[in-house]
């Protein structure tokens, strides 16, 4: 029987769809299940106060230190690390506990914590510093009974914590790309891509819904990542491949029509141009690699949400 990447949504019948978690508890009830790579349709923030951890997002092991904060995007695979000493809290919310207009969503997608343009964020918290006042805000908040007033002040005071860490991350070195007409068309590019990679392959596809000119979406592309719109639509093609064989023991042949292509042998070819192995090279040598360096037991008898033994 085939096994797919687990996804799961945020947990039912909760007043609102937000949680803030101590990690430890989560461990001790959840170890197994979120230690298995998965997919989350909703936010992480991981306050870390001490951790001996290297936390996996989509093939890149980021190593946990104390005293930061690492922001999870929704919709990436991501894993706990079994052999891990987490101490912290972890905040979880989705799109709909945030967003109450357009607005809100734009600032979601432009946030530099969560655009995949900048990478994976993870700041430090050097005392003092005003983000562990309204993470303890938010904890006060969340533990007192939910009335009409509750979701507007913790959506407020993560607003606040999702401005004043952007600051952080600036006083720490970052360098956001300039705002203008290049940055746009990338952000339009990409969020199209997203909606559409696994059917549209072909460039002049993007440009005639984006109603720009491949040499304009070009210059874009390559002026902000140095990279053409056919190097990026294939990056993102070949990270859900990646994905998919890492993690999934969907079949070769699933693979390839799940991500648009007519024929097996077209993805095979394709795959091993990109990446200098064929599909099933490059599975056997992660979970080779991975077996050797990490021993975990992957158990897919849930049926329900991967939180839900850890939300009651």
């Amino acid at each position: 029987m085939n096994t797919e990447i687990k996804k799961y949504d945020f947990k039912g019948g909760l007043p609102l769809e937000f949680e803030i978690i101590d990690l430890q508890d989560l461990f001790q009830k959840s170890k197994e299940i979120i230690s298995a790579p998965h997919r989350n349709n909703f936010y992480h923030i991981l306050r870390i106060q001490r951790a001996t951890a290297t936390h996996s997002v989509d093939f890149n092991p980021i190593k946990l230190t104390a005293n930061s904060v690492l922001f999870v995007p929704r919709d990436c695979v991501h894993a706990f690390d079994t052999e891990s000493d987490y101490r912290g809290k972890v905040l979880l919310f989705t799109d709909d506990f945030f967003c109450k207009n357009q607005n809100d969503h734009q600032f979601l997608q432009a946030n530099v914590l969560y655009n995949d343009i900048y990478g994976i964020t993870q700041i430090q918290l050097n005392p003092p510093c005003e983000l562990s006042g309204i993470l303890g805000d938010m904890e006060t908040e969340f533990s007192m009974p939910t009335d009409t007033a509750q979701h507007d002040i913790l959506r407020n005071l993560l607003h606040n914590f999702l401005l004043i860490a952007e600051r952080v991350k600036y006083k720490q070195g970052f360098k956001r790309l300039n705002a203008g007409t290049d940055l746009d068309y990338l952000i339009l590019f990409k969020d199209l891509l997203e909606k559409n990679f696994r059917k549209e392959k072909l460039v002049s596809k993007y440009i005639s819904d984006l109603n720009v000119t491949e040499n304009r979406l070009n210059k874009a592309t390559t002026l902000i990542l140095d990279k053409t719109p056919k190097q990026m639509i294939n990056e993102r093609v070949l990270l859900e491949a990646r994905r998919l064989l890492a993690h999934d023991h969907t079949s070769i042949k699933e693979i390839a029509y799940e991500l648009g292509f007519n024929e097996p042998t077209n993805f095979i070819k394709y795959f091993r141009k990109h990446i200098q192995n064929t599909p099933s090279e490059f599975r056997k040598k992660y979970r080779s690699d991975r077996s050797e360096s990490i021993i975990y037991t992957v158990k897919f008898t849930f049926s329900h949400f991967y939180y839900s033994c850890s939300f009651v």
